[in-house]
């Protein structure tokens, strides 16, 4: 529950774009999803407003989505460009970049860069 809890509130963080503010403080350990597995990870006080290189994604109803993770071609240690995802359709969910591309192209979401909220965010193992 705990997780549940902690992941919905760095959504909500990150979607109202209030990065620097919201991550002011102590380091928060939390979950992510990364390749359709939750995948642990620390959310430091550090944000970095444009300039994120890893993509993530805000995924109402599901949280937080990496597109690459560690070993990953791409993967820069976590510093995360940040887009948020609204629906066009009832939310399902969507835990892996595959998935977000593939409701992308059908339709089904709107995917809109959200530069401010950049973030650094290691992922801690697979």
């Amino acid at each position: 529950m705990r997780r549940i809890i902690t992941s919905l509130l760095l959504g909500a963080m990150l979607i109202a774009g209030s990065g620097t503010a919201a991550l002011a403080g102590q380091p928060v350990k939390t979950h992510i999803w990364l390749d359709g597995a939750q995948v642990r990870t620390i959310l430091p006080p550090a944000a970095t407003p444009g300039e994120g290189t890893d993509a993530f994604f805000m995924v109402p109803g599901t949280g937080g989505v990496a597109a690459v993770g560690p070993g990953d071609r791409g993967y820069h240690g976590g510093h995360w460009a940040v887009y948020v995802v609204s629906w066009n359709v009832d939310s399902y969910p969507l835990t892996s970049y595959a998935a977000i591309m593939a409701a992308h192209g059908e339709g089904d979401i709107e995917i809109t860069r959200n530069a401010a909220a950049d973030f650094l965010c290691p992922i801690r193992g697979r």
